[in-house]
């Protein structure tokens, strides 16, 4: 076997483990951010069910001591719209390192492929030369 066709095998391989490289990057990150959405998922669930349980603890304490000026309602729609401005906030934090994971998935798949074809495109060069 001649040197032209190693050197054209060899450029072949090591182009096709570039590619699959960045599809395996991309691959790995995409499960990251599913993961990442799962967990804030169940920590946005966790954080309202804390909420539910501070809400019912507050009125619970007004209806056995007896205060009187504010109905528990209120207590609730209070607690509630104080806890909406933070929950906005951790949800879009989520949602941007989500998107994050997937932007950093979308490089690594294209720099495989821009690897690739740098590598088939020296490897003409080399068997051209000789």
């Amino acid at each position: 076997m001649g040197l032209p066709i190693f050197l054209a095998i060899a450029g072949g391989l090591q182009a096709y483990g570039q590619y699959q490289t960045g599809k395996a990057q991309e691959s790995a990150l995409k499960r990251q951010a599913e993961e990442e959405r799962l967990r804030a998922q169940t920590e946005e669930l966790a954080r309202r069910e804390e909420l539910n349980r501070t809400i019912a603890a507050n009125q619970l304490a007004m209806v056995t001591s007896g205060i009187s000026g504010a109905s528990p309602e209120s207590v609730s729609l209070e607690s509630a719209r104080k806890v909406s401005g933070s929950e906005a906030a951790i949800g879009l934090s989520e949602r941007l390192k989500q998107a994050q994971l997937v932007r950093q998935g979308e490089a690594a798949k294209f720099a495989g492929t821009v690897g690739a074809g740098s590598t088939l495109f020296n490897t003409g060069a080399d068997i051209l030369k000789l």
